[in-house]
């Protein structure tokens, strides 16, 4: 199974890094600095000394040596304690103090005047006073009072560093935001396997051309002794899907080089400038562990043509953020070293800068697989997943034209998630066919439909088939059902045997003439037409304006493109009103006569238009040799 792309390690950074050493942690400053700590803490101390001196003098008050001998003498003494001069004591009974105060006391201290000439010990034996050897009042000890008047103190250091710990954090997201730098960690991918080219099939042509990178990439002094210098960066252009990002990461896995990986879109930030600073930041840290690879996803969000007035004099973060890149890939700041690789399904809309020589001068076109191609996509992809002895991968590639290693990998993924919601062992054959129906048809709909829409719709779907049937050369039907599916009320599945990369005006006619089945058997069978024919109008629309307009299949037209292959484009602007009247003319010229053709067709088979359908009313879904076998007609006889 792939390794998935290491997730970002800040909010704020827009790319993702995998193979990198680990960095410098970065020095932490205090917010204010260590003098406004000391001097804080200082105070804090002082404070602290302050109010424990107050908490220190405790309950026992200081009475007169006077108001002790009347204790004595009435016998409410029961201990004392001597050091010197000073006397501790405690009383048998509270008294109230006698400067009238209303706090009551047990336990005092008083002093002996040096010129007391009494008989105290007498006094003290006849009333029974134990003279004890320990103080009568403990007090704390200088240790003791030490740590108390620092808990203060510590516990405003642990607060402040807390402080400034969360303070540092939060910055990476808000202070991020104004070009904040911090170095990004490397991120373990799970089991430390990183993705080589062993999980990449079905482009070998595409990987004969990045071996050269590689190679450098592991051996660049013989490139450099030779005088040779690889492009600045490469690339990759082709439809969603055909994995152009898994290739960027599988060269820098077989390089053994930090791989960064960014999308386009991630620079670009509401203030002007975030953009430029991210790139410099990400190229920085690129260099910093060279030779590196940097990987910039859906490279057409900032990489357009520029001057088209969407910026505000040119100086929008969009441009900016280009500028910066080609300013990074032009060798002036020293990236060498590090290879740019980059991915778009847009490259004609890139802007010509970042094409030149010296930057983007490498273009690897990445398109889908063919069969063998879906073959070995479809092994990688089940490699963890429990196949059945009955399931045929090669027949699965065969019946996937056009499919990118991503619908693949969806495909042997919502197999498995049918197999485990049958609670079965292993994947069946029965399982990859249903997920196929589901991602090329859509999910089933528990629509419940009355009697005559049924049969409407089953003439209408076996009016598809039958025609693809009869046509030569057209794409053999895979399956027939009118079991609602997506916005479907039925399906008529049709792919070829093999991969067709250029198609003829025959083979277009004949599509549409299959496309028009659906309508032309509700015409011949029932009289009147229906809504149900919208998709398949759109799909004869956009055939015959290309036969017309784009490929040359009009003598009138000529052999001339009058309509872009852009379907974003205004297709005005390409051509004169009057060619593209000439061009809406054919179109209509066209798709009569194939219609024409079709009715005739059915016309002429409609016993066997009655057969399809009927068995198409009583099983609900057929396979191709079901269908095949209901309609009377043999592969071999098609296929003359």
């Amino acid at each position: 199974m792939v390794n998935p792309v290491p997730p970002r390690d800040r909010t704020d950074q827009p790319w993702r890094s995998e193979g990198a050493p680990p960095p410098q942690p970065p020095k932490r400053k205090m917010p204010g600095g260590w003098r406004g700590l000391i001097l804080t803490a200082l105070i804090v101390y002082l404070v602290a000394n302050l109010v424990l001196s107050l908490f220190n003098r405790g309950d026992e008050p200081t009475i007169s040596y006077t108001e002790f001998s009347k204790q004595v003498a009435a016998g409410n003494v029961t201990k004392i304690y001597s050091k010197g001069d000073a006397i501790q004591g405690e009383l048998k009974n509270k008294q109230a103090l006698p400067n009238g105060d209303k706090a009551d006391y047990t336990k005092f201290t008083t002093q002996r005047p040096a010129f007391a000439d009494d008989d105290l010990w007498a006094q003290l034996t006849k009333q029974n006073v134990t003279v004890t050897a320990e103080p009568v009042v403990r007090e704390r000890s200088f240790l003791a009072n030490l740590l108390i008047s620092l808990a203060p103190m510590l516990l405003l250091v642990v607060l402040w560093v807390f402080i400034a710990r969360r303070m540092s954090s939060g910055m990476g997201g808000a202070g991020g935001m104004l070009g904040r730098k911090t170095p990004p960690k490397p991120v373990e991918l799970e089991g430390g396997r990183r993705t080589t080219f062993a999980d990449v099939a079905g482009i070998d042509e595409v990987e004969g051309e990045l071996n050269d990178v590689v190679d450098f990439l592991k051996n660049p002094r013989a490139y450099r002794e030779m005088g040779a210098k690889m492009p600045r960066g490469v690339l990759l252009a082709g439809p969603p899907g055909t994995g152009k990002t898994l290739l960027a990461r599988a060269v820098a896995g077989e390089a053994g080089v930090p791989f960064f990986s960014a999308s386009a879109s991630g620079f670009i930030e509401m203030i002007v400038g975030v953009g430029a600073s991210r790139v410099r930041e990400l190229f920085a840290e690129a260099r910093k562990v060279a030779p590196a690879i940097i990987f910039i996803d859906e490279i057409d969000t900032i990489g357009r043509v520029r001057g088209g007035g969407s910026g505000m004099g040119g100086h929008d973060e969009r441009e900016q953020t280009l500028n910066q890149i080609l300013t990074e890939m032009d060798g002036f700041t020293g990236s060498e070293g590090v290879i740019v690789l980059a991915a778009t399904n847009r490259a004609d809309v890139l802007d010509p800068a970042l094409t030149r020589p010296g930057r983007f001068d490498r273009i690897v076109h990445v398109n889908p697989p063919d069969r063998g191609g879906r073959e070995a996509i479809l092994r990688i992809h089940t490699r963890e997943i429990p196949l059945a002895k009955d399931v045929d991968l090669e027949h699965v590639a065969r019946t996937t034209p056009g499919m990118t290693g991503a619908e693949l990998a969806n495909l042997a993924n919502e197999a498995a998630l049918l197999a485990v919601k049958r609670e079965q062992k292993a994947v069946t054959r029965s399982d990859l066919s249903d997920a196929l129906e589901k991602v090329q048809l859509g999910a089933e709909r528990p629509l419940v439909m009355p009697a005559d829409e049924r049969r409407r719709t089953a003439y209408h779907e076996s009016g598809h088939a039958l025609l693809g049937m009869l046509q030569p050369g057209a794409d053999p039907v895979r399956k027939i059902t009118i079991v609602p599916r997506g916005r479907a009320l039925g399906v008529t599945l049709s792919t070829p045997d093999s991969d067709k990369y250029a198609y003829t005006e025959d083979y277009l006619r004949g599509r549409i003439i299959g496309a028009l089945g659906g309508m032309a058997a509700e015409q011949v069978v029932f009289g009147v037409v229906t809504t149900g024919a919208e998709s398949d109008l759109e799909q004869v629309t956009n055939i015959a304006r290309g036969m017309a307009g784009r490929w040359g299949m009009s003598a009138l037209v000529g052999r001339l493109t009058a309509i872009p292959g852009d379907a974003q484009q205004a297709y005005g602007l390409s051509a004169a009103p009057a060619t593209l009247d000439t061009v809406d003319a054919e179109m209509r010229r066209i798709v009569d006569e194939c219609y024409e053709k079709a009715v005739r067709l059915l016309g002429e088979h409609r016993d066997q238009l009655d057969a399809l359908a009927a068995a198409l009313l009583e099983n609900e879904t057929l396979e191709e040799a079901e269908a095949y076998r209901a309609a009377g007609i043999t592969r071999a006889e098609r296929q003359d």
